[in-house]
């Protein structure tokens, strides 16, 4: 069985390596700067899991930290990352406890980390029975991309926690898995989710994906988001947007499963949502090979953002939002 993807435990911080996957190596940060490289390098990542690395990172802050360093690195913590904004959303949290001391902000991380198990396991629910309206009782043959399991959150999942909740009940035929480059995080991390739990699934190259479901292989698409914007208007990992387009095209489900608190009712629609790009060796290096031309440079965002008017639902722990007219 999985540990938690991330807590605190005697104190400091305690991660599950998402790097090192699909090994499993459990590493510490001790301080703010290890925290802050851990969240750049991915060795935490998914919103959730971020929102409670950003309020643990507080808690931690505040025990070896005061006056103006402990507030830089508090603003440092909360801009490691600028897409999800359950970061910054994790930091606001625990900040607000700071006047009590260090034991009541740690007692507002908790808080965080203990209320997003609640809430994947009530979006686990919530779009399980969704999608039993929406295709009928299954078995299901389901598509997902990058990772919205167990490992970006602290338990159970978003994306993954309608798959699980589905299997629970006998109700998923197959997954598939995008590989999710550049950093494969589908088949090193949502393949180990689902060889865990025994989910059968076929992993794809992302370039396959919309051919899947054009070919009818496929009765929904369910994805995470680091961020949907006050129209519905969703980010997620690059490569979702394709998705959003085959589905429509193939008159299938496009779900969006996330906790409530990564919907930003202060970004308007996806065009002011910060698209994070982030370094062209995770392109053009694989194992440590150069795989392009010495001269050849890359983009490397992120991120893409997918319009409302393709998200059949966003499925939260409080409410199925249906943001298309």
């Amino acid at each position: 069985m999985l540990p938690r993807t991330i807590d605190w435990v005697d104190g400091r911080i305690v991660m599950v390596d998402q790097t090192a996957l699909p090994q499993v190596r459990v590493v510490p940060a001790a301080s703010v700067d290890e925290l802050v490289d851990a969240i750049r390098r991915l060795v935490v990542r998914g919103a959730p899991a971020l929102g409670v690395a950003g309020a643990l990172g507080v808690a931690l802050a505040v025990r070896t930290l005061t006056g103006p360093a402990l507030y830089a690195a508090i603003d440092r913590l909360a801009a490691a990352r600028p897409t999800a904004v359950n970061l910054a959303v994790g930091v606001r949290r625990a900040r607000a406890a700071l006047p009590g001391g260090p034991d009541a902000v740690l007692a507002a991380a908790l808080a965080v980390r203990d209320e997003d198990i609640a809430a994947c396991r009530a979006i686990g629910a919530r779009g399980a029975d969704l999608l039993a309206e929406l295709c009928g009782p299954g078995p299901l043959r389901l598509h997902t991309h990058c990772n919205a399991g167990a490992l970006a959150c602290v338990e159970w999942g978003t994306a993954l926690g309608v798959v699980r909740s589905l299997h629970e009940a006998g109700r998923v035929a197959y997954v598939v898995a995008d590989e999710t480059r550049p950093l494969l995080q589908g088949s090193r991390i949502t393949a180990v989710e689902l060889t865990e739990t025994g989910v059968p699934h076929r992993v794809v190259v992302d370039g396959a994906g919309p051919s899947i479901i054009a070919r009818g292989l496929v009765d929904a698409v369910v994805v995470g988001a680091d961020r949907v914007a006050a129209n519905g208007d969703t980010a997620n990992k690059i490569g979702t947007y394709p998705l959003a387009l085959a589905a429509a095209r193939a008159g299938i489900p496009f779900l969006v499963a996330c906790p409530e608190s990564t919907v930003d009712p202060a970004t308007p629609d996806g065009g002011a949502i910060v698209v994070e790009e982030r370094a062209a060796e995770e392109v053009l290096v694989v194992g440590g090979t150069r795989t392009a031309p010495a001269a050849s440079e890359a983009w490397n965002p992120a991120f893409d953002v997918t319009p409302a008017d393709l998200v059949t639902a966003v499925v939260t722990e409080r409410r199925v939002w249906r943001p298309a007219p």
